[in-house]
């Protein structure tokens, strides 16, 4: 029964899981609102540091893929692999 289950594969994401940026833009829009809230609601006061390392973090993230992308893009060996749905080619 053990290598039954050791030779099947994981089904295929559907292709809107793919796409990673709606999940960047809604990420980062929920950041947004929430530095707003911290800024502007003084019941909030004490999230303020901890909305702007979130957005922080999320802004580093996405200038890595960025640049993860750019590198796959000019074909650098470094380039993180599996980028090709990104690049507007197969």
């Amino acid at each position: 029964m053990t290598a039954e289950f050791e030779n099947r594969e994981a089904p295929p994401l559907p292709p809107a899981l793919l796409n990673p940026w709606p999940f960047i833009a809604v990420g980062a829009l929920g950041w947004l609102i929430a530095v707003a809230a911290a800024f502007l609601v003084p019941a909030l006061h004490s999230w303020r540091p901890v909305t702007l390392a979130g957005l922080a973090v999320g802004l580093l993230g996405t200038s890595i893929f960025l640049l993860q992308l750019a590198g796959a893009r000019r074909g650098a060996r470094g380039a993180q692999s599996g980028l090709e749905n990104y690049l507007g080619r197969k």
